[in-house]
């Protein structure tokens, strides 16, 4: 069986965890071009006419801030010049 192309095609989910405003409406992953995305949504209101409208952001992958650390961390070990 061929496997999935995924290339340019991506996924959103309520946002449960919402607690401000601020936070997406809803949030998910997009690959654009071939390089794995985060894609957040919000459900605004237009202030001119009152009519509901998508708002989108496109931005690198979150990641916590642990897992930077560990990446950090193992590309320093990784290093071929370290002095010992």
């Amino acid at each position: 069986m061929a496997e999935f192309d995924n290339t340019n095609r991506g996924v959103l989910f309520k946002n449960d965890n919402k607690k401000e405003d601020k936070h997406p409406d809803y949030q998910g992953k997009i690959n654009v071009d071939g390089v794995d995305k985060q894609i957040s949504l919000w459900i605004k209101t237009s202030n001119k006419d009152g009519k509901k409208f998508f708002s989108a952001s496109i931005s690198e992958p979150y990641v916590k801030k642990e897992e930077q650390v560990k990446q950090v961390v193992n590309s320093v070990i990784e290093e071929d010049d370290l002095p010992f």
